[in-house]
């Protein structure tokens, strides 16, 4: 096996070096050095040239301290545009791009307002991207936060949410979020009639398992929520089928006299979630003899009686008897 591979190697770089010395594969060769010369020059040009390209400068507010709380939010990119050579804008092309930080510094005159002025973010972002590069334009231009200082107030959390499980699964618990209140802060009085916010809706349908979800706390205006984002939990199991032998009683039935159904045992198939398959729980079936004044025949309705929630389709085989009635001495 060795030797053949041995052979197959030599006969290919025989080939090859035929190929190569070839008059054919001479211009082959002879084409990509060209072609490799005219993409080098290319890169060159287009390093030299002019151009104008858009940016989303990543910016960061440092020094923040633990007593400020932002209502507002710190953009996290500004949209700037900007025209210099191509080898001036290469590491921002290519590159990643380090945030610029602007620190913060309180309002003067007790305003709780952060300002970044346009002339700010302008001289920032020219040095950012050095000398010889022109700044066309930035979005925004000028940053305005306000800001507190008083403590917030602690409010519950609802869950908006219409969830609809596939046709052979159940919701088997409560939806539920990571957290169950929040903090709400604001520049002004915090309204007393404000005990809770609310997530955005979560709409989902043909759920088959269990699934989280990131979802957000609709914002109030002028109020910061701490969270804003919360982890929404909806719990699904599928249903499982069990069938169950149970004996028939007999309710309502006068003084005197006894019932006896033919056959005096039912098959009852139901749907209960996985997790509760092994659970075992009273199931009772009964006829109910006020119901004979509506029954002509010679047969008996038998009904299922209470169940636990989490039992879903229930059915009985059969679902009618035959009955005697006796009188008892």
């Amino acid at each position: 096996m060795a030797d053949c591979d041995r052979n197959w190697l030599e006969n290919f770089l025989s080939r090859a070096n035929s190929l190569i010395h070839s008059t054919r594969g001479k211009n082959v060769i002879l084409y990509l050095m060209c072609l490799c010369a005219a993409f080098v020059f290319w890169v060159l040009l287009s390093l030299d040239t002019e151009v104008q390209r858009d940016f989303d400068v990543p910016v960061e507010l440092t020094g923040v301290p633990d007593s400020v709380i932002l209502i507002g939010h710190m953009p996290r990119t500004i949209s700037t545009t900007v025209q210099g050579k191509g080898s001036q804008l290469l590491q921002f092309r290519w590159g990643k791009m380090s945030p610029v930080k602007f620190r913060f510094t309180p309002g003067g005159s007790g305003d709780k307002m952060f300002v970044l002025a346009k002339t700010q973010i302008d001289s920032r972002i020219r040095d950012y991207f050095g000398a010889g590069v022109l700044v066309h334009s930035m979005r925004p231009d000028s940053i305005q936060l306000a800001y507190t200082t008083d403590p917030g107030k602690r409010v519950a959390l609802r869950i908006a949410a219409d969830i609809r499980p596939n046709l052979q699964c159940i919701l088997s618990g409560p939806i539920k979020a990571n957290v169950d209140s929040v903090m709400v802060y604001s520049t002004s009085d915090i309204p007393r009639e404000l005990t809770y916010v609310e997530t955005d809706p979560i709409v989902k349908t043909d759920l088959k398992d269990t699934m989280r979800y990131e979802v957000r706390i609709r914002p109030i205006d002028g109020m910061r929520i701490i969270p804003d984002r919360v982890i929404v939990t909806v719990p699904v199991e599928p249903l499982i089928a069990k069938k169950r032998t149970v004996r028939i009683d007999v309710i309502n039935m006068p003084a005197g006299k006894a019932m006896l159904t033919f056959p005096g045992q039912v098959e009852v198939t139901y749907l209960v979630p996985m997790s509760a398959y092994s659970d075992e729980y009273p199931l009772k079936v009964y006829a109910n003899y006020n119901d004979l004044h509506e029954n002509s025949g010679s047969k008996i309705a038998v009904l299922p009686g209470a169940t636990p929630e989490y039992v879903h389709n229930i059915s009985l085989v059969p679902d009618s008897v035959e009955y005697v009635i006796e009188q008892i001495d």
